[in-house]
């Protein structure tokens, strides 16, 4: 399983955040233990010392059912990692004036957003007529994830576009914003965004296996994402180019293009210090999910933040910046100290990879402050705490819930007791989940993005998960 490539010698020395240094022959071995006790398939990993990359190299298996080595030409599905490009992209509009941060997008049309028909899987703004806050949007919220906007119209119950809150007031993850600046990034050049990204990017940095739309020359090459089991997942050639995830890449080529922003390539040093700067304040518990609705003081330490297309946070080493990228079969994190030149990439293809980050992210580079919670980075040997209602109930008060429900929508019931201070659901022929109370009436299960939400007066449960709602009443 642990075929690799790589560039650099055995016995170099790397050197973390903290002064402290280690050999490549030590990580080589860390990283060997990791996949096997994690059961993760690949890892493409670069480690960047004076902003350049003085470590890259794959582990694994690119294609385990056919036992295909991972090499660092595969090309592996960028995930979000695309939003950090689509950002660099941005900047580089503003600087040359082309699109002012702060000015409403709807100024650079020619008619109003909601009339503008568009083919594709991008399905226009119709659904914005009735609501003329889409007029307040600028770029800044689109790259700082503050438009109101979910993060994928698709994830919502009725497939609509709409705005959950009042734009620039609040950080909610959102692929749908990035992607309305992109459209008036098109309409302002006439230039579609592969091509952009072509020009501004890809073919600067001679980044040549690198594109937002798949293109026939990877097929020779594909890395593929798998599950928990080491089966893969169905490959996904992008067909439109989407600023929210579409990019396919490969560790060399985005080992260039990390480079180039952490040198400030392309881009100004005020505009690269204004994306890599908090531009909002984070409070959310987690990242996704329907923890991401409450708040909480977990990340004050850090002042856990978000610029144009990155995460930040404050350590006692500096400023750092972050960015993600994550779907089925596919787990990355990117992370730079810029007072230090010290940051890391890394690029796993399996459902399990997101589980050694915490613990490669410190061998690595001594970055023990990524909020691992927040993000879903669940170790693979964590042990989880007792559960903790963020919302104050006795058992008494769990009395009113209790019984069984029935859907005509599903075929199942779930009986709702409780255990002490928690309400307990089982539904039918699954394992029972241990619920957390964070409001009056509402209760989630985190892990798997559940929330119920019970109505006593009517004797009615709804069921929210993966953007659908589910009607439940108590037998």
């Amino acid at each position: 399983m642990f075929l690799c490539s790589c560039f650099l010698s055995f016995g170099q020395t790397i050197k973390r955040i903290d002064g402290t240094k280690y050999t490549t022959d030590s990580l080589n071995t860390k990283i060997q233990y990791l996949m096997k006790v994690a059961n993760v398939s690949g890892v493409a990993i670069s480690i960047f010392n004076n902003n350049k990359p003085v470590f890259s190299k794959t582990f694994g298996l690119a294609d385990v059912q056919k036992n295909i080595p991972f090499q660092s030409n595969a090309v592996m599905y960028g995930a979000s990692l695309s939003k950090m490009v689509f950002a660099y992209i941005a900047m580089q509009f503003v600087q040359e004036k082309i699109i002012d941060l702060d000015k409403p997008l709807i100024q650079y049309l020619k008619k109003p957003l909601p009339d503008y028909k568009i083919n594709g899987f991008r399905k226009g703004y119709h659904d914005l007529k009735d609501d003329i806050r889409y007029e307040k949007i600028t770029a800044r919220m689109c790259l700082s994830h503050t438009t109101g906007f979910p993060n994928w119209r698709w994830f919502e119950a009725d497939k609509k576009l709409k705005i959950k809150f009042e734009p620039g007031t609040r950080y909610s993850y959102s692929g749908e914003g990035l992607y309305l600046l992109q459209f008036v990034m098109e309409q302002l050049t006439g230039k579609d965004y592969e091509t952009i990204s072509q020009e501004r990017v890809f073919k600067p940095l001679n980044m040549t296996n690198t594109s937002q739309i798949w293109q026939t020359a990877f097929d020779a090459n594909i890395c593929y994402g798998h599950n928990a089991k080491g089966e893969p997942y169905k490959l996904n050639k992008w067909k439109e180019a989407n600023a929210g995830g579409s990019m396919s890449t490969t560790l060399e080529d985005f080992n260039k293009f990390y480079t180039a922003l952490l040198n400030g390539k392309n881009i100004s040093k005020k505009s690269f210090k204004e994306m890599t700067s908090q531009q909002i304040r984070i409070k959310s518990k987690a990242q996704f999910g329907v923890l991401s609705k409450v708040d909480g003081n977990d990340n004050d330490n850090i002042q856990l933040g978000y610029g144009f297309g990155v995460g930040t946070m404050n350590t006692p080493y500096g400023r750092a910046f972050f960015k993600e990228g994550h779907d089925e079969g596919w787990g990355h994190y990117s992370i730079a100290f810029p007072d230090k030149k010290i940051g890391v990439v890394i690029m796993t293809n399996n459902d399990n990879g997101e589980s050694i980050f915490k613990e490669l992210l410190a061998y690595t580079i001594g970055d023990t402050f990524t909020p691992w919670r927040w993000g879903n980075y669940i170790p693979y040997n964590y042990v989880a705490p007792p559960i903790v209602n963020i919302f104050q109930v006795t058992t008494e008060d769990l009395d009113k819930y209790l019984g069984t429900y029935t859907s005509k929508q599903l075929p199942i019931k779930i009986a709702i007791t409780k255990n002490n201070v928690h309400l307990i659901a089982q539904a039918t022929g699954q394992n029972a989940l241990t619920l957390q109370a964070i409001e009056k009436d509402k209760f989630v299960y985190s892990a798997e993005d559940i929330l119920l939400v019970f109505d006593t007066t009517n004797k009615t449960m709804i069921l929210k998960q993966a953007g659908q709602n589910y009607d439940f009443v108590k037998e």
